[in-house]
């Protein structure tokens, strides 16, 4: 697939998604207490380097950019999808979102704070990764940190169905030490690996295990 193949297919089944995706994430957070702590240990990390904007990458429908907001950071929202972020602007006014892509971000360098990817890098193409690295690291201050999370695992999953629609989504799993050295090689030194077991008695039944990555860009 190439990137624009992965840009539009992903734009446009998110799209297709945005207004029933509102109602089934909205709560998520909710129920994961370990998702919970590790966006707080985040948040400090962001604090202590001395705050500074925090970008929210593939936020969808803003929920998470919500999060972090109430945890006392200048959060934002890029993301893809229009009817993402329509939704995004009609349930959080107060915040800003903005559509934007990974792989070629329309900001600043070294004006960020930090960088989330929730479960967004999911969908890169493997090869295209170090590109994606690469700019995290260009648009982070020094010290800012970086947060990924994805599913475990290796191969792709392709989904062509999704809360009632037809997709056209591309799952990729990851393991855990081989995102840590892409990420090194983008300059992002990784400070904390946390691995939790998949769901299997919530409302959503997860496939996989599930890991978050918090890097660091040097202080100078």
């Amino acid at each position: 697939m190439t990137e624009a193949e992965f840009l539009t297919s992903t734009r446009a089944s998110y799209d297709a998604i945005a207004d029933d995706y509102v109602a089934f994430a909205r709560d998520d957070l909710a129920a994961k207490p370990m998702e919970r702590a590790v966006l707080a240990g985040f948040a400090e990390y962001v604090r202590a380097a001395g705050g500074g904007p925090v970008a929210d990458i593939g936020c969808g429908t803003g929920r998470v950019t919500a999060y972090l907001h109430g945890l006392g950071l200048d959060a934002f929202g890029i993301d893809l999808s229009p009817g993402m972020l329509a939704a995004a602007r009609r349930d959080y006014p107060e915040l800003r979102f903005e559509e934007g892509s990974m792989p070629a971000l329309d900001l600043p360098d070294g004006k960020l704070g930090g960088v989330l990817a929730w479960y967004s890098t999911i969908h890169v193409p493997g090869e295209r990764l170090p590109e994606v690295f690469a700019e995290f690291h260009r648009v982070l201050a020094p010290g800012g940190e970086v947060l990924l999370a994805f599913q475990v695992g290796d191969g792709v999953l392709r989904l062509e169905e999704a809360i009632g629609h037809s997709v056209a989504l591309d799952f990729n799993r990851w393991q855990p030490d081989r995102i840590a050295e892409l990420l090194a090689d983008a300059g992002l030194a990784v400070r904390a690996k946390v691995w939790r077991e998949r769901d299997t008695e919530g409302d959503v039944k997860e496939r996989t295990p599930q890991a978050f990555l918090l890097a660091r860009k040097a202080a100078g």
